[in-house]
């Protein structure tokens, strides 16, 4: 927030605040700007000045700089995770007898060179990152001390917790070295847009590596040879380290804010239209699922692994309406607005039924028997992805169509802090709870 006292100061002097945007300008810095003064205005929403440099901005796209991949910095860095990778992935290496380091740490891990690649390229914010960091290690700590030994079963269920909690840590804590802790939900929703568009980028490059890897010990055995462990190893562990910083390096500018990266060319627009695509597919799913409940309604309250489906569902529809809710709308004609809005209504009213549903069911396996370590995680997250939908479906009924991305952003951006503080519970308090 580098330019946010400034804006304060010329809150009420036109000359003033036109000097400091040039001087942004000039810097380079425009997006920083834009980023200040729309969070300045959020807290003084009666401001005039403000109000008319929020309405400029929103009619006066800024030009995107030409950006320059800094493919050296992210390669080196990405050969430095898959060798940690390749270490870890060590079969003797084993925590308490019950899971390999590689699968409990491999996001820690990723996440901290990829905050130094993030950090180093633009030569800021590394407070921030500085502050993630060690939240992280702190948590990871926590986790190796706290872990309950290989007699206890909670043990063991914490662990399986934790390769989904810790992953949902990381990516928190790469959003707080992005965004710093004062930001705007503009700049929260766009970060949480492309965060999306990082992790398709991501699966892409999975996809050809293992083809890759295929390929190459297929070959190697065409001559007989069969490749010692170890060098499967740097293959596979070596190679998967790689990916999460290219695919950060490819979809990300680390110089600009998230609201300033660039969403109209490649592959955002191709995931926004996929997005779409999916949407009347998802709510012709989810309808026909809601008709047959009744013909097997008591399938989730008997079987526990429907209640895992059902909590990866409701991450996937969410993930879903993020990916469809434009950033702007200035591209999409009414009439597709209109559509746009009402599939969203549609598909967030549906699986807050089925959300509804599955939450019974834990409740009633819960009361019939005890609350457990699962029970506790599931209900918890239930309820976030329930109010989730709820605020969703609330926030578009109650006004028209004039602002309707804006409220959806809104709900999005509040969802995350819900998220952190949701996750921190479940990893420091589970273990203690549950001996």
């Amino acid at each position: 927030m580098k330019y946010i006292l400034e804006i304060q100061a010329a809150s009420t002097d036109p000359e003033k605040m036109e000097n400091i945007y040039s001087v942004a300008q000039q810097a380079n810095e425009e997006a920083e700007f834009r980023t200040d003064l729309q969070l300045d205005f959020e807290n003084s929403p009666d401001n005039v000045l403000l109000s008319a440099w929020n309405s400029r901005f929103a009619h006066q796209p800024m030009a995107q700089p030409r950006r320059v991949i800094k493919w050296g910095i992210a390669v080196a860095l990405g050969i430095v995770t898959g060798l940690i990778l390749w270490v870890m992935s060590n079969p003797l290496w084993v925590f308490r007898d019950q899971l390999p380091y590689f699968v409990l740490f491999w996001a820690p891990i990723t996440t901290l060179l990829v905050l130094v690649f993030l950090n180093v390229v633009p030569k800021r914010n590394y407070l921030h990152a500085a502050i993630a960091v060690v939240g992280l290690i702190i948590l990871c700590v926590y986790i190796l001390l706290i872990t309950p030994p290989q007699p206890f079963l909670t043990g063991q269920d914490y662990l399986i917790l934790m390769i989904i909690q810790l992953p949902l840590l990381c990516w928190i804590g790469i959003g707080i070295a992005v965004l710093r802790f004062r930001s705007t939900s503009g700049s929260r929703f766009a970060f949480l847009t492309k965060s999306i568009e990082i992790m398709i980028t991501a699966g892409v490059y999975l996809i050809f590596g293992v083809i890759f890897g295929l390929i190459t010990t297929m070959m190697f055995s065409a001559l007989g040879i069969t490749l010692p462990d170890i060098i499967t190893r740097l293959i596979a562990a070596g190679g998967f380290g790689l990916i999460p910083i290219l695919a950060v390096a490819t979809m990300y500018d680390p110089a600009v804010p998230p609201e300033a990266q660039d969403f109209s060319q490649g592959l955002s627009r191709f995931v926004f239209t996929i997005m779409r695509l999916l949407l009347p597919l998802t709510i012709i799913v989810l309808i026909i699922y809601i008709f047959v409940i009744p013909f097997n309604f008591m399938a989730p309250f008997n079987n526990r692994d429907l209640l895992i489906v059902y909590n990866v569902m409701q991450f996937a529809i969410i993930g879903l309406l993020i990916g469809v809710t434009p950033l702007k709308v200035d591209e999409l004609s009414p009439k597709l607005q209109l559509w746009l809005r009402r599939g969203i209504i549609v598909v967030a009213i549906l699986a807050l039924l089925i959300s509804l549903y599955a939450l019974s069911a834990v409740i009633y396996r819960t009361v019939l028997n005890q609350l457990t370590l699962n029970r506790t995680t599931i209900i918890g997250w239930n309820i976030i992805n329930i109010v989730i939908f709820g605020a969703l479906v609330a926030s578009q009924l109650r006004k028209g169509l004039e602002g309707w991305h804006e409220r959806l952003q809104n709900v999005f951006s509040k969802a995350a802090p819900a998220y952190l503080v949701w996750s921190l519970l479940l990893v420091i308090f589970l273990p203690i709870l549950f001996r």
